[in-house]
């Protein structure tokens, strides 16, 4: 899809702290883009039954691409959790200190192993000036995801989870995405959850809106379990 023009995103209030910024959600467009899905039965009933997603937006840099690692192979919240007792041992959390903590201290805030590797990896090529996040929102869709692709330990996965919530492009679909996968099979098939090929198919039936259409699904699985979208740090959010 030819890309346009970046705009400034509105801004949507969703109750709140008074005086404070309202907070800013992912994708880009979505306010345009869920009356154009709303169209659709599966869409409508979602919005009735669920409400609008309401999944902050994340900053565009190193903190949101380790939160990122740290979330692999776990939920989100126990990631969350990880993030914030690293926050306890590095201040400023920055490629810098983080490349200063030991072994112990980042098991004790929950690191594998592997990603231990995966995160000093990053943040050696990060300090290194080998990988520019200012580069990295500028870029189209592909070469986007091409640049997040070349770090080590940032699968596909990661790749379009960060560039739907960090940089809000609006037209990515996490195929590889469990809850994503399962809410699929919840609304359009008999409850199987479809693979990875199968959902690259029918994310093809959303364009160029295929970000509000995963976050409208992600927002019907977690109202179906009775849970709200994760808060995260701070710190992370734009």
């Amino acid at each position: 899809m030819d890309r346009q023009p970046r705009r400034q995103e509105p801004r949507f209030v969703s109750g709140a702290e008074g005086g404070a910024d309202p907070p800013i959600y992912a994708p880009e467009g979505l306010a345009e883009g869920i009356p154009i899905l709303a169209v659709e039965p599966v869409f409508a009933e979602i919005l009735q039954r669920a409400g609008p997603p309401r999944f902050r937006r994340r900053r565009n840099g190193f903190g949101t691409l380790l939160h990122i690692i740290l979330e692999q192979q776990v939920s989100i919240d126990a990631a969350a959790a990880m993030h914030k007792r690293l926050l306890g041992a590095c201040h400023p959390l920055v490629p810098e200190t983080f490349l200063a903590l030991d072994d112990s201290t980042l098991r004790s805030c929950g690191f594998s192993r592997q990603k231990m590797g995966y995160a000093r990896d990053l943040a050696k090529t990060v300090d290194g000036g080998k990988f520019d996040f200012a580069r990295l929102g500028a870029a189209e869709d592909e070469e986007a995801l091409a640049e997040l692709l070349s770090i080590k330990g940032i699968g596909r996965w990661s790749a379009e989870i960060y560039l739907l919530f960090a940089l809000g492009r609006p037209d990515i679909w996490p195929a590889g995405d469990l809850g994503l996968q399962v809410a699929i099979g919840d609304h359009m098939g008999s409850g199987a959850r479809p693979d990875e090929v199968e959902m690259r198919r029918i994310g093809e039936l959303w364009r160029p809106w295929r970000s509000v259409a995963a976050c409208l699904f992600w927002q019907s699985y977690l109202h179906a379990r009775g849970r709200t979208a994760p808060r995260l740090s701070p710190e992370l959010y734009a």
